[in-house]
């Protein structure tokens, strides 16, 4: 059975100064200096509110890939504002796998896409898989630029693998879905709904995209 942290009064005092003062060099900085990765899991994970919130955001900032999994379950907890608080934080995590080199790789993928050069971006995606094929987040930018360039098929292929390398990847799940909705298999993207919306119950869009995809299946 896991011991159940104390409660971290410093901690949350360094939250709520953040939360007052928005200054997160400084709140990375007070954290770091106290608190070592492992005890900021476990307070994420097992903690009063507070330190919950406190500790997911703390992992958020100052985390590596290796809290994939406690942010990714954060998703679920029964406070709202620690789910919130994962849902942003793994998004920037999911960016910190690989080397540096690598990272910095991966934030021009990210960019080829936000401009839409989709044909760029998959060629550099692909030449990075070819080097780091462990890194979830580089699937998911090449099935981004698969799908804007309606390689439909290939990019539910690199959702599936981002997924099978992060299994709390909710966008991968999402995307899938959409990829088999372009391919005319409902029943295929209501399941991948089903299954973003298990990593990630708060996505209220999703929510009713896969309640308007289940009425239209149990219509015919």
């Amino acid at each position: 059975m896991t011991a159940l942290p104390a409660p971290s009064p410093i901690l949350t005092e360094m939250y709520a100064r953040y939360l007052d003062d928005e200054n997160s060099a400084a709140f990375i900085s007070a954290v770091s200096q106290r608190y070592l990765i492992g005890t900021l899991e476990r307070l994420a994970e097992y903690g009063r509110v507070a330190s919950r919130r406190a500790a997911t955001l703390a992992l958020s900032l100052v985390g590596t890939y290796e809290s994939n999994a406690v942010l990714g379950r954060a998703l679920n907890d029964r406070d709202r504002c620690v789910r919130l608080i994962a849902e942003n934080g793994l998004r920037d995590l999911w960016m910190r796998d690989g080397s540096e080199e690598q990272q910095s790789r991966l934030k021009v993928l990210v960019r080829l896409n936000s401009s839409q050069q989709f044909s760029e971006a998959a060629e550099a995606a692909t030449d990075l898989i070819e080097e780091a094929p462990w890194i979830a987040e580089v699937w998911n930018q090449r099935a981004i630029a698969y799908f804007q360039l309606d390689r439909f098929e290939d990019s539910a292929n690199d959702c599936h693998q981002a997924l099978e390398l992060n299994p709390y990847h909710f966008g991968a799940a999402v995307g899938m879905a959409h990829c088999y909705l372009q391919l005319n298999d409902a029943y295929a993207g209501l399941e991948c709904f089903r299954r973003a919306l298990k990593l990630n119950p708060d996505m209220e869009e999703i929510r009713s995209q896969a309640d308007q995809l289940e009425r239209m299946l149990e219509g015919k």
